[in-house]
């Protein structure tokens, strides 16, 4: 069962002044997310994956195209009230507690207080965060923030979760807590759609993915599948980065040589 369908979207801006020019940020995206999968959505910085988000949340309006969450369309009360929403750059109100933010947010989706506050402690206990109910956000760590921003996408148990470069900024050591919280989510049966430019988080996360390079679909399905595809051949001379890096790449599929001029060729 398909519970995201988007048909050919497109979103055109008009940029510069006086609004004279105009930026294609999607051109033609097509793709599916089938009931419980972990859904990666992969590209680098300015490819059109933000504006997906906001296009699928309604927050921008498509040029052309369809797209629908739960078959229903995206201004649909009912359907967003299923949907949860952790945007890439969240503006929390930082003179709140995390306890204090996760009960506005029950508020906001017509919880009790009652049960706002009973699942606010949940979230925050799950999320290793009931040791910080009391300090106000703007003195939470980064990866502590963000794991905030995750419990209130939570808050309302929606079915769908919408993630916009949930990793964006953090550590390894945060990355990796990031990435254990959505596969146990994964394993609750939430379907969760999530963007990054980190490879090796989709790889140990997704189920399938689509690649957007300048608006345009150039590669969807299992990552594996695509990793071993002839259109995914490159080569490329790199230089300055650990071996930490070398060896992911090694891991990939990727031939790895040294040049003499001390940077490294890598293939594959």
């Amino acid at each position: 069962m398909n519970v995201i369908e988007i048909d050919n979207l497109t979103r055109d801006y008009r940029v510069g002044f006086p609004r004279n020019r105009t930026v294609r940020a999607l051109d033609g995206l097509s793709l599916d997310v089938t009931k419980g999968e972990v859904f990666g959505f992969l590209g680098p910085n300015g490819a059109g994956k933000t504006t997906t988000f906001r296009v699928l949340m309604g927050l921008v309006s498509p040029t052309s195209g369809t797209a629908r969450i739960l078959g229903k369309s995206l201004d649909d009360p009912g359907m967003k009230a299923r949907i949860g929403y952790l945007p890439e750059q969240p503006h929390f109100y930082d003179h709140l507690t995390p306890a204090e933010f996760l009960v506005y947010c029950g508020l906001l989706s017509e919880m009790s207080r009652a049960d706002s506050i009973r699942r606010a402690a949940t979230l925050l206990d799950r999320f290793g965060l009931a040791d910080s109910g009391g300090r106000h956000l703007r003195h939470l760590s980064k990866g502590m923030v963000q794991r905030v921003g995750l419990a209130q996408a939570l808050m309302h148990d929606p079915d769908i979760l919408f993630l916009d470069e949930p990793m964006s900024g953090l550590d390894p050591l945060g990355r990796g807590e990031v990435r254990d919280l959505i596969i146990s989510l994964r394993g609750e049966g939430k379907t969760i759609f999530f963007s990054s430019h980190i490879l090796s988080d989709v790889q140990a996360m997704c189920d399938r993915v689509a690649i957007l390079d300048r608006g345009r679909r150039v590669e969807y399905g299992r990552l594996t599948d695509i990793l071993t595809s002839e259109s995914c051949e490159m080569e490329a001379m790199v230089s300055g980065i650990g071996d930490e890096a070398l060896d992911d790449l090694r891991r990939l599929g990727f031939s790895v040589e040294a040049t003499p001029a001390g940077a490294r060729r890598a293939a594959g």
